[in-house]
């Protein structure tokens, strides 16, 4: 994986950069890693067994092998499945699913006999070569490298996660946001993509989404053109990039970041899978960001899953007669923040000190007056001035009180007397490149526009 420079714009922080591991490439400039495996952008090693990438510790190789075959036997997100699993254990569920041991607590016939179908098929050893052929790996729940996070899907958690890219994972996860919208985008929302992509990038954090075209997309690249960290996750089998449109930006993603799936290699896209992939992005960070999303949109589904686990919630506002951002208005209208920036986003979602610069609109010489001293410059009249009497009364003090702040607003350039009246400063005819319409140069500038 390539990793930004420490200290570089884009620099990742070196808690999440992951070591080199595994064995050197010969630098004879040929690359045999990935032999066998027909994905674009392929090219990493086959881990040795026992040595090589994160996530192949910690786990033992049988209930590796149960778990792999579980992703291909259940579909993801499956709440009973997951109640089966924390009850019995990957390896007697598998067997239990496959016809091999006593049928789980309450599972139907129909569910079984589809079960049975798709076990014909199984080879989980198949599938774990697959993926260590494209220089990816299986991690599971109890592996190092699992993101802890992701527990707190309870009994949807995922069985386990196919992963492409040298990163951890975990340690990626731990300082991650999802940028997520519409596919359909605007060319507003495309640019605001980017920009929160990039800008996230640059401040250190991994940018998360979920590949597809728009707003995913463009989230994607604005952070690999910052040379930072992205993660993909799939709908579908990591070797089968989806969008296909998308094939060589995956597989970029994959040689700088991490792409991941639930499901095993060869497995393709559904509708019901797109829904489901969403909880896990939700999960895996620490907040979530919409950009551009109408009343239904998957981009929604994600922000409200990630309210439910605590995590934050945030939109970026867009024209008010847009139906492509009608979705984030009514988040917005809800416990969503609304965000315009990626420092308000690491604002919201960072540690101490992670401020956005203030926002205020331009500072003129009137406002640092105090309140009486306003008072009295108010009280002048904008033609023809007025004398002391009429400016005590209007400022509401003392015609001694009057006098003296009339004497500072001279001091200060804001107005001129005339005899014993007082008048607020002329106009300074300018010859430095003013052109016809400019606002005249006025002491009181306020004064003069509230007029």
């Amino acid at each position: 994986m390539s990793v930004p420079s420490a200290g570089g714009p884009g620099a990742v922080p070196a808690l999440f950069r992951e070591p080199r591991q595994g064995r050197d490439v010969p630098g004879d400039g040929r690359d045999t890693r990935g032999e066998g495996c027909d994905l674009p952008g392929a090219g990493h090693e086959v881990p040795d067994e026992g040595q090589g990438l994160p996530g192949r510790r910690g786990v033992p190789e049988e209930e590796r092998l149960a778990r792999a075959a579980l992703t291909r036997l259940v579909e993801p997100g499956d709440q009973t499945v997951g109640r089966w699993l924390r009850r019995m254990g990957p390896e007697a569920l598998w067997r239990a699913l496959t016809g091999k041991g006593k049928p789980p607590p309450g599972a139907t016939g129909d569910r079984l006999a589809g079960c049975a179908l798709r076990a014909a098929a199984l080879d989980p050893a198949a599938d774990l070569a697959a993926i260590a052929r494209c220089g990816g790996r299986f991690i599971c729940p109890g592996d190092l490298d699992w993101p802890g996070q992701l527990d707190d899907l309870g009994d949807t958690r995922p069985v386990g996660l196919w992963v492409r890219g040298r990163a951890s994972l975990r340690m990626w996860a731990l300082r991650s946001v999802a940028v997520v919208g519409a596919r359909a985008c605007s060319d507003y929302g495309a640019h605001v993509a980017a920009t929160l992509g990039a800008g996230l990038a640059e401040r250190g954090w991994v940018v998360v989404s979920g590949a597809a075209h728009g707003v995913d997309g463009a989230a994607h690249r604005g952070a690999l053109a910052a040379d930072g960290a992205t993660v993909a996750v799939l709908a579908s089998g990591v070797d089968v990039p989806y969008p296909r449109g998308h094939a060589e930006l995956i597989a970029r993603i994959a040689e700088q970041g991490l792409v991941l799936a639930e499901l095993p290699p060869g497995a393709h896209p559904t509708r019901a899978r797109f829904v489901l992939r969403n909880r896990v992005i939700a999960a895996l960070t620490r907040g979530t960001v919409v950009v551009e999303a109408q009343y239904r949109s998957g981009s929604l589904v994600t922000a409200r899953r990630a309210q439910q686990l605590g995590r934050s919630t945030m939109g970026v506002p867009g024209p008010v007669t847009s139906g492509l951002s009608a979705g984030v208005h009514e988040l917005l209208r809800g416990e969503a923040v609304l965000v315009t920036d990626a420092a308000e986003v690491a604002e919201l979602i960072g540690g101490i000190g992670d401020l956005a610069p203030e926002r205020r609109g331009p500072l003129i010489e009137r406002d640092l007056l105090d309140p009486v001293t306003a008072r009295v410059l108010e009280a002048l009249s904008a033609r023809g001035g007025n004398d002391l009497r009429e400016v005590a009364r209007e400022s509401g003090t003392g015609c001694d009180e009057a006098l003296g702040r009339l004497h500072e607003l001279l001091a200060l350039g804001f107005v001129e007397r005339h005899g014993d009246r007082w008048e607020l400063m002329r106009p300074v005819r300018r010859s430095d490149g003013a052109r016809r319409g400019d606002p005249p140069n006025r002491g009181n500038r306020v004064k003069g526009l509230r007029r």
